[in-house]
């Protein structure tokens, strides 16, 4: 586990393209370049086709509510000044079998359900006690 935990690690390299993309305030997924499936989790081999390459693609930022949670108990100290908060899988709509985790933001639990529709904000990542932020890619409700 790194010092900062739990802000992810932006430089690892799997993830590092998701992460300069959310910096510039832009969504990016993999696609195989064997099969052109949409891949998430960004490490190969690709759960399709078995494809070990994957390029870096832009998307919208567009999806729909897979599933979520209300987070009440502060299961680590970092987060404890944030509860409640949701968090979430979003299905995106260029890659609707891709489930990216994030957390849901700008509006009450009770008004979320599943398959509502969400977009993508970028806001920075900050936990109590870390002096580090992430730029992160959060999603809220379509109004």
């Amino acid at each position: 586990m790194h010092a900062d935990f739990p802000l992810p690690d932006v430089e690892w390299a799997p993830t590092r393209e998701f992460w300069a993309g959310a910096a510039r305030g832009v969504l990016r997924i993999t696609r195989c370049d064997a099969c052109t499936q949409w891949v998430w989790y960004p490490e190969p081999p690709c759960r399709w086709c078995g494809g070990t390459a994957f390029t870096w693609h832009d998307v919208g930022g567009r999806g729909t509510l897979f599933s979520y949670a209300v987070v009440r108990y502060a299961w680590i100290p970092q987060v404890a000044d944030r509860l409640p908060f949701v968090t979430a899988l979003v299905a995106l709509d260029e890659a609707p079998g891709v489930r990216l985790p994030t957390y849901i933001v700008d509006c009450a639990a009770e008004d979320l359900r599943c398959d509502q529709p969400v977009h993508v904000v970028f806001r920075p990542l900050r936990y109590a006690g870390i002096e580090r932020t992430v730029v992160a890619p959060l999603f809220t409700p379509v109004t």
